[in-house]
């Protein structure tokens, strides 16, 4: 029977069994189906322990109990099994409930004990209530349950003195989990749908759902701790904890802890002074992703890496990243913390990878670069000996240019005539009137006369400069005298062919 094989076992998983058994190797768990179905088989066939054929044989006796005893009948680790072939079965005994054809059915395991993922935000001091799974009483969709505990007398005392993060609210305190029911792998806080939590007779605050941005997506519910401290006796009075919660298949635990709670800035000072990498280690790491490798055809020369945080949009303050990352690229850790304090996702704002507290880490080499730089440069780019340069960008460039250009004055070429079909020399000379040609003649006629052709146009004249010459009274003789005398032959541009223009 092929059901036997692993392979053939985790083909036949839906995603949230694949999702638990990679949860429970330590590997990835998101992405399609055909992604955690591949990452699955190569854990199969890379790592064949005892610990994982385990985990895959109760996941598929879960997802197909009919042949959950068959496999137990022909499982060489079971223990012996009664075939009552000769002996007929005792009448005392319903052959429905204690044999199934033939073969006695399989004794179910023990649950192993639900294990909670550890919070960053809060560090677990002691358990009040082990995890207990959700019993349904009956066949209804809304179901209520009960559970009841007290408080020693040194668990008072350390919510009583502990410090306040804000007004009214503990850094001690007694939290309510809720998790799914699975003895395979580390589960997460999960709510059951319709819950509602009374404590003592008293309603408390359950986080609501939180508005989606995207089109088409539900609104999703960030499952947390629930704290229960205002609302419990602080003696030796019994604690009552009445849950109701919708019953659709689903299995649920609940656990209630003795927590400190620490803040982002609390945090934050555990990752500045745990976690920093030193500068000369992440040179050695910028040096690792541009070596040179022989057998890629392209060469990588550098990489660039943008100062601004990818998160809120402006300079980095503290770089940070997560170790497990292939890319240099860094948020700011100020602004991460604070953002997972008040909605818990834990995800890399660059790759969109898991980034666990635990594998964060500060950028020493950025953190002096961001020191060394002035705040107008947004962009670096490393080099392949460890080395970095600021990039500015091409707006700021032409700034720089700008402002060290000296002024540049258009300039006329006076050789090139103009649209209304008249040279520049030309409509210079026009300006100063017919005179200007006259006047000009006794001036220019050495020049006309060394040069050995052409006219000189002097292009300074203008109308001070003639009455300078001649005066009222030499206008208008030398009006007439041009009325008498023919008029200048025109060129094809419409001007006087004596006139040359000025070289």
């Amino acid at each position: 029977m092929l059901a036997l094989f692993p392979q053939n076992m985790v083909k036949s998983f839906r995603v949230s069994d694949l999702q638990t058994l990679l949860a429970s190797m330590g590997r990835s768990k998101s992405g399609l189906k055909q992604d955690l179905v591949g990452r699955a088989l190569r854990l199969v066939q890379t790592e064949y322990s005892p610990e994982l054929l385990k985990n895959v044989r109760q996941l598929y006796e879960t997802r197909f109990p009919k042949a959950s005893a068959w496999l137990a009948a022909r499982r060489p680790d079971s223990g012996p099994v009664a075939y009552p072939a000769r002996n007929p079965v005792p009448r005392g005994t319903g052959q429905g409930t204690d044999y199934l054809n033939g073969i006695q059915k399989p004794v179910a395991p023990a649950a192993a004990e639900v294990k909670l993922v550890p919070l960053p935000f809060y560090h677990n001091l002691e358990t009040v209530l082990p995890p207990t799974e959700l019993i349904a009483q009956n066949s209804e969709k809304l179901q209520e349950s009960q559970c009841v505990f007290e408080l020693t007398p040194s668990q008072v005392e350390q919510i009583r003195s502990s410090s306040e993060i804000r007004p009214g609210l503990k850094s001690v305190q007694v939290v309510l989990r809720i998790c799914y029911t699975d003895s395979i792998g580390i589960q997460e806080d999960q709510y059951p749908p319709n819950i509602a939590v009374k404590v003592n007779q008293s309603y408390c605050h359950v986080p609501g759902y939180y508005p989606s941005n995207k089109p088409g997506v539900e609104p999703r519910r960030p499952c947390r701790p629930v704290n229960i401290t205002p609302w419990l006796h602080l003696s030796s009075v019994t604690n009552r904890i009445t849950i109701t919660w919708g019953n659709f298949g689903k299995r649920y635990s609940v656990a209630v802890y003795l927590v400190r709670v620490f803040t982002s800035g609390e945090l934050f000072n555990q990752l500045k002074h745990c976690s920093v990498e030193s500068p000369d280690r992440c040179r050695e790491r910028i040096q690792d992703k541009l070596r040179f490798d022989p057998e890629s055809e392209i060469a990588t020369t550098g990489l660039r890496v943008s100062l601004i945080c990818p998160l809120v949009k402006m300079r980095l303050g503290v770089p940070c990243r997560v170790l497990t990352c292939a890319h240099l690229q860094c948020f700011d850790a100020v602004f991460f913390l604070q953002m997972n304090e008040k909605k818990p996702t834990w995800t890399c704002p660059v790759c969109d990878k898991p980034a666990p507290f635990e594998l964060l880490t500060i950028d020493g080499l950025l953190s002096e670069i961001l020191k060394e730089t002035p705040e107008d440069v947004e962009e670096i780019e490393y080099l392949t000996d460890g080395s970095w340069r600021p990039i500015r960008d091409d707006k700021e460039k032409e700034r720089e240019r700008e402002n060290s250009r000296t002024p540049d004055y258009p300039v006329v070429d006076i050789c090139v005539p103009e649209a209304n079909g008249h040279s520049p020399a030309h409509s210079s000379t026009s300006q100063t009137g017919k005179s200007a040609s006259g006047g000009a003649s006794a001036g220019t006629g050495a020049s006309s006369g060394a040069s050995g052709g052409g006219a000189v146009v002097d292009l300074t004249l203008d109308d001070s400069s003639d009455e300078e010459a001649g005066g009222g009274g030499e206008d208008s003789e030398e009006t007439d005298d041009s009325q008498d005398s023919p008029a200048p032959k025109r060129g094809r541009y419409n001007y006087d062919k004596d006139l040359v223009t000025a070289y």
